[in-house]
């Protein structure tokens, strides 16, 4: 036997590698990125409840890149016949109020009953430090982690119909995602309230005892939205007052004619923090529910919801055309300059504008 044969350094025939290795691999991965991004896949994969492609898809919505919304709208298009199958709840409050804790009590109520929960915010973040409620998200430590729980905070924005718009169509990919639950959260000042309620079935109100608002404190638009009132943190050394705030706004709801619904809104006390009265919400928001189901003034009311966000999305996209109109942005600024040097009004600016 030949000894050049037993050597250990003996170079057996591997496999021929093509000269273009770098140049192939660089396509195949390009290629295989193209698949992993198609429309087509990510409806596959919200429709599985994947959370990484839920969460891809709710960016693409949120962007306002042109090809972004292209995609994002023929994804919307396609989970449309998988959606409208949860039960939408709005949750406002003042700040401190305990929104946080609530839902995150809440949702792990839900999540008990083996429902699946999907958190979503409406923020129209500070003007002036640009400041959101992404922090909700570190604060609901326990629901954060929880398999049947979603949790997705609004991005940061000034315009709350923006944000609003992106939510609506979020949820709809959340529906899809088989989440059957879907709370969203409002920072509970100003328009938000009316833009939260205007894409819910129920409207829940946190409010808190002894803080000087029990009355005073209910704006009347506030209280024809809101289908119940949860006087939170009823606990301790605030039970007592609770109790009194409940019949008061008991007291204050009954002036109020029946909502259309027929449903009559109902005053309870709860204490997140220690997880009492949470259970009892959950069954008077299904009593709700079902109530409005066999009346049909859930469909009726989804039915004008979609309404009011078609006329709604019209006018955002009237607006947003008429602004970003190259001719419209530098007859603008001769006007704004004309406005400031006292040679129009404000009225004859717009009119000759709208002319434009």
């Amino acid at each position: 036997m030949n000894n050049k044969n037993k050597s250990a350094l003996k170079e057996n025939d591997g496999v021929s590698q093509p000269e273009t290795t770098s140049k192939t691999s660089a396509e195949r991965i390009k290629l295989n990125r193209a698949k992993q991004n198609s429309v087509a896949v990510f409806v596959s994969k919200i429709l599985e409840g994947n959370i990484t492609y839920l969460s891809r898809a709710i960016t693409l919505v949120e962007s306002t890149n042109a090809k972004h919304q292209e995609k994002a709208n023929e994804i919307l298009e396609r989970c449309l016949p998988y959606a409208n199958k949860s039960v939408r709840i709005g949750i406002t409050g003042v700040p401190g109020v305990g929104k946080s804790t609530f839902i995150e009590a809440f949702g792990k109520h839900l999540t008990s009953l083996n429902k699946k929960v999907a958190v979503l915010a409406v923020d129209p973040s500070s003007s002036v430090n640009k400041g959101s409620i992404l922090g909700d998200k570190t604060r609901m430590e326990q629901l954060v982690t929880d398999k049947n729980a979603f949790i997705r905070p609004s991005p940061s924005s000034t315009s709350l119909g923006g944000v609003a718009q992106k939510t609506r169509e979020s949820i709809i990919l959340c529906e899809a995602a088989g989440f059957d639950t879907v709370i969203i959260e409002t920072v509970g000042v100003g328009q938000s309230e009316t833009v939260v309620h205007s894409m819910v079935d129920f409207f829940l109100l946190l409010k808190l005892a002894g803080a000087g608002d029990e009355l005073q404190g209910i704006k009347r638009g506030i209280i024809e939205m809101a289908d119940a009132i949860v006087i939170n943190k009823a606990d301790g050394e605030n039970e007592k007052n609770a109790k009194i705030a409940k019949v008061e706004f008991n007291r204050a709801l009954h002036l109020y004619p029946l909502k259309e619904s027929k449903w009559q809104p109902k005053v309870l006390t709860a204490s997140a923090l220690k997880n009492i009265g949470i259970s009892e919400i959950e069954k008077m928001i299904s009593e709700y529910i079902f109530l409005t189901k066999e009346n049909n003034y859930f469909n009726t009311k989804r039915n004008e919801q979609n309404k009011y966000w078609l006329l709604s999305t019209i006018e955002q996209q009237l607006k947003d055309n008429f602004y970003q109109n190259p001719i419209i942005k530098k007859a603008l600024s001769a006007e704004i300059h004309n406005l400031e040097n006292g040679k129009t009004t404000p009225f004859n600016a717009a009119k000759k504008l709208l002319e434009l």
